[in-house]
């Protein structure tokens, strides 16, 4: 059970405020009625309306975007853009933060929420959550790339990376890398330890999820019920 005016203002389309002047002035209701007050408490899955027009009061949020190049994957940035600023006003009052980071120069699949369990179940070292990403180098990936991303990469730093897996495109200077753990710049430096820096990336998919090819870049939408159900959610 949720206060109605609380309910309201958790969609992120109006402040407490507001939401107290739209029940008192009769705009508002629940399950088909007219509600006595903004503090009337509401039952999960009960339908609410205001000037008819079905709300959703989910309070878990989540967001499917094609990050394009150019922005970060921040909340707020001083001088940068971020995926927040991609969104409308009201999703930006949700609360919501990406999962993961993408560099400022990848684009391809982010998924924004407010949901800090699944965040967790996502992003956790021990989960091995998969990751797919195309990428585009200078040079010819080849079995010996392959071979050894299998084997595990050792990057300039010393660190040694978890065995992923490399696909060669046709043009070889094409790829799919997936990986199961997500160290910083870790697709670029793997690669640039194999001496084929990478010119561009695109993540497509993190574990269930795979971006949508008809959402053009800087482009969201909300995830659909089946991919809320893949996520657990």
């Amino acid at each position: 059970m949720e206060r109605l005016d609380k309910l309201l203002a958790a969609t992120g389309q109006w402040s407490r405020k507001e939401a107290k002047a739209l029940v008192k002035a009769g705009r508002v209701q629940v399950g088909g009625a007219r509600p006595k007050g903004p503090e009337d408490k509401v039952a999960e899955g009960t339908p609410v309306t205001v000037d008819g027009r079905p709300i959703a009061t989910e309070q878990g949020v989540y967001v499917m975007l094609h990050k394009p190049a150019g922005v970060v994957s921040s909340t707020q940035d001083p001088r940068e853009r971020t995926v927040l600023d991609l969104l409308p006003q009201h999703l930006r009052r949700r609360a919501l933060f990406p999962v993961g980071r993408l560099d400022k120069d990848t684009e391809g699949l982010l998924l924004l929420t407010n949901d800090g369990p699944l965040a967790h179940a996502l992003l956790a070292p021990g989960r091995h959550v998969d990751k797919v990403y195309y990428v585009e180098v200078d040079g010819r990936l080849d079995q010996q790339d392959r071979r050894a991303f299998q084997a595990g990469v050792t990057l300039a730093d010393g660190t040694v990376c978890q065995p992923a897996d490399l696909t060669v495109l046709d043009p070889p200077s094409q790829g799919l890398v997936t990986l199961r753990e997500g160290k910083y710049h870790q697709v670029k430096r793997m690669l640039a330890a194999r001496g084929k820096p990478v010119t561009y990336l695109k993540r497509l998919s993190m574990g269930p999820l795979t971006l949508d090819p008809a959402l053009p870049a800087g482009a969201w939408r909300p995830l659909t019920p089946e991919e809320k159900a893949s996520l657990g959610r």
